[in-house]
């Protein structure tokens, strides 16, 4: 519904903001977004950015944040080893010779080398958190040339049997048959000092049997956005693949950006990443839609007893409760996206993960000026996935896997099935008001919180405010200075406050916030909005300089959105908080990688 300008009785403001969702014919009410408060400005942490060469340890190694390693960590590659074991027990494997494009049949994965990269390698971009905490690896072992070639695919790890998997998936709601890995490959898993399991994967690393009609690559613009992207997004709090290291060449790679028959020459590069799993929605729907029924029973088993250890493997429902769960954790997943406003761009069935995590980071976007009408894929021209659609994407998807499940449900489980995706609207709703309370500083509850929130989205639209930045200025003003509306240096704000009614949201949030002045004044919530966010024009300023061999930008963001929750003074510096570039507004974004 749009707010009448004329209207000026706040109490006749009546806001909703409604995606209908065709399939349930029915509104699906969607609360965006929310603000937190805490007083004063958040201070600003100054953290040293260190760099160096390959051949000599920072002098102030001690003394630099990035660069200080874990005692004990192994520097050597050659004791590393991944496994491939427990997956090629598991399930049958293509052994077809080549990565020639053909269709598979009657198993999971495919053996598949890799293609290494060619001409000379640079490490562009390496995650020392991903390295230490999760490989146990020293992170200068990534300054080795044995480095370069493992995570480029050139040489394979110790245990490794590289494999491409085999999927299907819907996209842009139609089914596209067999997909699959066409430009990764799966090294294996390893098991860390933590007990934890991660699958090691190369992207941009050659053909496989699922490449169809493409390369196998991935150029320096796409892996940049990758490893920024999923680092970036693990650091604000939301369920993610990681990425290791960013190796780029000279290998040249063409490209048609924008689907318009402007051919360019670009560079190949390779992302090594990883995830506890990659099987995803579209896994299962390959085997159900071929038929191949024992083989869907083997990877449900699979999956549940390796990532869903609350289910019982002897439980008569463990697919329903599979299902379940898979619902639950989905609707929390995109509610999460959304209270960072963050919009995946390709929200097909093989994109989204059995473990409700993100993947596949392509053409995706951070909100600048809100609008829940916001697609930052130019290839999504219905606005399909849309920021503010994604619920419904999500919705979707399931009815997908719920299909899926179909052959292995009893009439009574798919009716239970379907009573369980019934709930998925309620749960996504009840998350997204606390997500978004929690932004706000509302502890407790009142009747009109969620009137309060809307009150807000529908100011934001009408008056173009920042998303990331309205939030975060909301947290960083003191109660008194938005008593006296000041708002000096907090330019979000001041957008803000150009709306007519825009006194009387703020009397209204000025008064709920009095029950919770304590929390505010503790600063307690002032983690709940980020400063930075890896926006397409920062994120299109990296590439530049990359696709020149300048990383700098590169692992300045990186360090950056490790911490987008504290004022830094290099970000300040850059201009990361500040209002986006003029020539921000004329970027695109689009599936071609």
């Amino acid at each position: 519904m749009r707010c009448d300008s004329r209207e000026t009785n706040v109490t006749d403001f009546l806001p909703k903001i409604t995606f209908l969702l065709p399939e349930m014919q029915r509104p699906f009410e969607v609360m965006l977004f929310a603000l937190v408060a805490a007083s004063g400005f958040t201070p600003v942490c100054v953290l040293e950015f260190c760099t160096y060469t390959d051949s000599a340890e920072p002098p102030n190694a001690v003394m630099c944040r990035w660069n200080q390693s874990v005692w004990g960590l192994p520097r050597d590659l050659d004791r590393f080893r991944v496994s491939c074991k427990k997956l090629m027990e598991a399930f049958p494997i293509d052994e077809g010779k080549g990565n020639h494009a053909r269709p598979v049949k009657n198993c999971i994965f495919s053996k598949s080398t890799p293609t290494p990269l060619k001409g000379p390698l640079r490490l562009a971009a390496t995650s020392k958190e991903v390295i230490e905490g999760i490989l146990d690896l020293d992170v200068a072992v990534t300054r080795s040339d044995g480095f370069l070639h493992y995570a480029s695919g050139g040489r394979l790890l110790p245990g490794s049997v590289p494999l491409a998997h085999r999927y299907g998936g819907h996209q842009f709601g139609h089914w596209a048959g067999q997909l699959g890995d066409g430009r990764a490959h799966s090294l294996g898993q390893y098991t860390n000092r933590k007990g934890e399991v991660w699958e090691l994967q190369l992207k941009g690393s050659g053909k496989t049997p699922y490449s169809r009609s493409g390369d196998g690559r991935a150029v320096i613009r796409s892996s940049v956005r990758e490893f920024l992207g999923s680092e970036a997004m693990h650091f604000l709090g939301v369920p993610t693949s990681r990425a290791a290291s960013l190796i780029v060449s000279d290998e040249p790679v063409v490209r048609d950006q924008f689907y318009n028959g402007n051919v360019k020459t670009e560079r190949g590069a390779v992302v090594l990443r990883l995830a506890n799993s990659w099987f995803r929605i579209g896994s299962l729907e390959i085997l159900s839609e071929s038929g191949e029924i024992d083989l869907l029973r083997k990877l449900l088993i699979f999956v549940i007893g390796e990532h869903f250890p609350s289910i019982r493997p002897d439980d008569p429902d463990k697919y329903l409760a599979f299902y379940s769960t898979v619902v639950n954790e989905t609707a929390r997943l995109i509610a999460r996206w959304t209270s960072v406003g963050f919009a995946h761009g390709v929200c097909n069935t093989d994109n989204f993960s059995l473990l409700s995590v993100t993947l596949d980071y392509g053409p995706f976007g951070f909100m600048e000026s809100y609008s829940p009408h916001f697609v930052p894929n130019t290839s999504d021209d219905e606005g399909r996935y849309a920021v503010g659609a994604q619920a419904a994407a999500g919705l979707f998807n399931l009815q997908k896997l719920a299909t899926a499940l179909g052959p292995v449900l009893s009439e009574r489980q798919q009716s239970e099935a379907r009573d369980s995706l019934r709930g998925y609207v309620d749960i996504y709703r009840k998350r997204i008001h606390q997500l978004f309370k929690a932004k706000l500083g509302l502890l407790g509850d009142e009747e009109d919180d969620g009137y309060l929130i809307a009150f807000l989205l529908k100011m934001m639209e009408e008056t173009h405010s920042d998303f990331t930045m309205t939030f975060r200025h909301l947290s960083e003003a003191s109660f008194q200075q938005l008593l006296n509306r000041n708002f000096t240096q907090l330019w979000a704000l001041e957008d803000l406050a150009s709306y007519k009614l825009f006194p009387d949201w703020l009397r209204m949030y000025q008064l709920r916030l009095l029950s919770v002045s304590t929390s505010r004044a503790d600063g307690n919530l002032a983690g709940e909005n980020p400063r930075y966010v890896l926006r397409n024009w920062m994120a299109e300023s990296a590439i530049r300089k990359a696709e020149k061999n300048d990383f700098s930008e590169v692992a300045l963001l990186h360090h950056i959105l490790t911490l987008p929750f504290i004022t830094q003074e290099t970000a300040e510096k850059a201009g990361y908080a500040e209002r986006p570039p003029s020539w921000a507004e004329r970027l695109q974004v689009s599936c071609s990688s």
